[in-house]
């Protein structure tokens, strides 16, 4: 699910921002809690590398399925230049039966590179697509290489439909691939008729650039930024973006860091997060925060829901926060009210029930903006026929039924809808859509 948490004056939605892990990232051949704000298509993926992926099925031998392949390089002709495309044309694709792909081998800036695919998908239902180092494990310890690229696959019929995606990372041991698991739906790649797949061949480019190698240990994130970070727990990024994006509202950051001060004479983890985020000077760990939850390393490299984990950190904070002078602070921050009602259309009958929330859930699945996601939201449902409701002494009757606002809070949290059910694949699938969310 994804979100994103907004400023409300009266009932006009002032501002917006992500709540979700938009570090602006693409990664590996892997899973990260993505996603958790609307993005434009192009910034839609939030992926970890492929040995983290794969981690679940155990380690995966390279499967080189019977394809034929020409690989070819275009480059200035200067020696071992430090930008060059690379195309990779691969025949017989969709009679490829390995799970993954791997193409020749290429140099770009002295560095050996090579395209990894995924033709089925990554456990995903689009193309997967990554850079990956060579000769990563035949390297020298403590390696590292910075990169600029991009992935394409040739629209062989209109090349200006050609889809590209392009990004940076830092390659290390750790992180040896990066690129996009949902690169483009399987449906319109394998569809004759878009020109993704002509004859039965996919030509692949990679345009590299090599870059400098960016020293993040002598980095001083306070100097230059005024803030510091979250240290990563395992597979926390999604964890590590709600407490950001939290610690950003001057008054939640400040109500946390009174929490603390006003009970200095013990720690508190869902507080004391924030002072050291205000006042450290290098990046601050969750280990605190994570174990007060009751999470052991295990917990740690498993991706939770992220409206639960703010629900729990809120309350939690709540609780802590009795006694103090800023009792009851979260509620007035975060507290909204409807109202539901039916209201029976042949009869004067009308029932209505007044709730708090904290936060919205909103679909985006067939919305535009967030704005036709609200109106979504508070569409009026007819029951009659086989559901009509029981209106009491007047027995089954038509009627309407639907929400209506009473009041926003000053921070309003959304969560979007990113995902639905799949009952054919009894699995949790990404909604393929995008949304706008204006100022």
């Amino acid at each position: 699910m994804a979100g994103f948490i907004c400023g409300v004056e009266g009932d006009q939605i002032t501002k917006a921002m992500d709540l979700f892990s938009n570090d602006k990232r693409i990664a590996g051949s892997g899973t990260s809690y993505t996603d958790l704000s609307v993005r434009r298509p192009e910034e839609e993926e939030m992926l970890v590398p492929h040995s983290e992926f794969a981690a679940t099925e155990g380690p995966q031998p390279m499967e080189v399925a019977p394809a034929e392949a020409a690989n070819t390089v275009d480059a200035p002709v200067v020696d071992d230049p430090p930008s060059a495309r690379f195309t990779w044309t691969i025949e017989n694709f969709s009679r490829l039966t390995g799970k993954k792909l791997y193409s020749d081998v290429f140099v770009v800036g002295g560095y050996k590179w090579r395209v990894l695919i995924f033709p089925k998908g990554n456990n995903v239902d689009h193309l997967s697509m990554y850079l990956d180092v060579a000769d990563s494990t035949a390297l020298p310890y403590g390696w590292s290489r910075y990169a600029q690229f991009s992935l394409a696959v040739v629209n062989q019929i209109h090349n200006k439909f050609t889809m590209r995606k392009d990004t940076q990372h830092q390659f290390n041991a750790r992180e040896s691939d990066w690129g996009f698991t949902s690169f483009m739906p399987l449906s319109e790649l394998y569809d004759p008729s878009r020109g993704y797949l002509l004859n039965d061949t996919c030509i692949v480019e990679a345009d590299v650039a090599v870059r400098k190698v960016v020293d993040y240990w002598s980095h001083d994130s306070k100097k230059e930024t005024g803030y510091v970070g979250l240290k990563n727990q395992g597979a926390t990024c999604y964890m590590n973006s709600l407490l950001q994006t939290l610690y950003h509202i001057p008054y939640f950051r400040k109500i946390g860091i009174c929490t603390q001060v006003a009970k200095a004479h013990r720690p508190i983890p869902e507080a004391s997060l924030f002072y050291k985020l205000q006042y450290s000077d290098t990046s601050v760990a969750t280990k605190e925060l994570t174990k007060s939850f009751g999470w052991d390393t295990y917990d740690s490299f498993m991706q939770h829901d992220v409206q639960e984990l703010n629900r729990v950190l809120c309350e939690k904070l709540e609780d802590k926060m009795k006694g103090t002078v800023v009792e009851g602070t979260i509620q007035q921050l975060f507290e909204g009210h409807h109202m539901n009602f039916i209201e029976c259309i042949n009869v004067d009958y009308k029932s209505t029930r007044k709730e708090s929330f904290y936060d919205l859930q909103l679909d985006v699945k067939g919305c535009r903006d967030v704005y036709a996601s609200f109106d979504k939201y508070v569409e009026v449902e007819r029951l009659e026929g086989d559901n009509k409701y029981h209106a009491e002494q007047h027995g089954l009757q038509d009627a309407k039924k639907g929400v209506l606002f009473i009041d926003f809070p000053p921070v309003l949290q959304l969560q979007l809808k990113r995902f639905e059910y799949d009952f054919m694949r009894d699995t949790m699938v990404k909604v393929s859509c995008s949304s706008v969310i204006s100022n």
